[in-house]
């Protein structure tokens, strides 16, 4: 037997939230994992959960509250099969821009989110990684870069090459070359421009065909420019919920983990939904068998009175003619 968290009623609005001691995933991979089953085989209706702040308002739980991440499986028709992950960066909702089909039948499934550090997730179902990616990409948010704020020391350098003479032992890349014709990138590796020598930076002098975005200078590199507002950081994590419309009432949540230990996630997944996806199969078919067998009997019983009642109707009549 299957047990867990239930919708239990037709067209209705399902909200409850579950609080624990706040924390934030900043430098570490964060992990969201849940087991659900669409017993009444969903036609319309949300699978979903939803990560929270600490401060959500867990009695008035709606449709507007904020969260953090919105994930799993989202059903309704035949146009909409699909699995939500949605973050929230900057005061908006952002959804991946791919494709992600969920399951349809009426067995528990394992749903996993995983978002790292270095910007790139993962999701699975029953254990298969079935999308990955980057996160700045995949959400379409590369117009929302936070650029870095140049610091004092890159300025003094910018001012310092526009100066007096100074000798710069540097290199930069030849902005004029171009890929030759007949390189191949899976015998030769990956192409990259030749680094020429930077000449001299004489008084009133400036070197000609040198474009100043292509000197190499450790403090031009924009690598952190999400340091501010990191897509997959959250600071004050703090409550698990369901926040969902469902037409047919019937699915069951369990299984719910929160971590930042990729092992431990897919062994608790094993050790969960990996021990009851088998007999819960078998279950089916043995159930799917003798509901077959009952409608079986069923037929057999209305065919048999449909020949009795007949009979009985022959009988009538012969005893009239009898009569007559």
């Amino acid at each position: 037997m299957i047990k867990g968290l239930q919708t239990t009623q037709n067209s209705r609005f399902y909200a409850i939230s579950a609080r624990f001691k706040p924390f934030s995933n900043k430098g570490k991979t964060l992990i969201i994992q849940y087991t659900v089953k669409h017993e009444q085989k969903m036609d319309c209706g949300g699978g979903y959960i939803k990560l929270f702040p600490a401060d959500v308002d867990q009695k008035n739980l709606n449709g507007k509250s904020q969260y953090y991440i919105m994930f799993g499986p989202d059903i309704c028709g035949f146009d909409v099969k699909k699995v939500h992950v949605i973050l929230h960066f900057k005061n908006q909702y952002h959804s991946n821009k791919k494709s992600i089909r969920c399951k349809v039948d009426g067995f528990t499934h394992l749903y996993t989110l995983i978002l790292r550090p270095d910007l790139t997730y993962e999701v699975k179902i029953d254990g298969q990684s079935i999308e990955s990616g980057s996160i700045e990409y995949d959400w379409q948010l590369t117009s929302l870069k936070k650029m870095e704020k140049p610091s004092a020391e890159s300025k003094d350098w910018d001012q310092a090459t526009e100066g007096k003479s100074q000798d710069w032992e540097k290199h930069f890349l030849d902005a004029r070359a171009s890929k030759p014709s007949d390189w191949n990138s899976e015998l030769d590796g990956d192409w990259q421009a030749p680094m020429l020598q930077k000449p001299p930076y004489q008084d009133g002098l400036k070197p000609e065909g040198i474009d100043k975005d292509v000197w190499l200078h450790q403090k031009m590199k924009n690598t952190n420019y999400l340091t501010e507002y990191d897509l997959s950081e959250f600071e004050n994590i703090g409550a698990i919920g369901l926040e969902l419309w469902q037409v047919r009432s019937g699915t069951i949540f369990d299984n719910f983990l929160i971590t930042d230990d990729e092992e431990y996630a897919e062994n608790f997944g094993k050790a969960t939904w990996g021990e009851t996806k088998g007999p819960e199969r078998e279950m089916d078919a043995i159930q799917a068998k003798e509901e077959e067998k009952k409608a079986r009997e069923e037929d057999e019983d209305e065919q048999m009175m449909g020949r009795f009642g007949g009979r009985e109707n022959i009988f009538k009549g012969f005893h009239k003619r009898n009569e007559l």
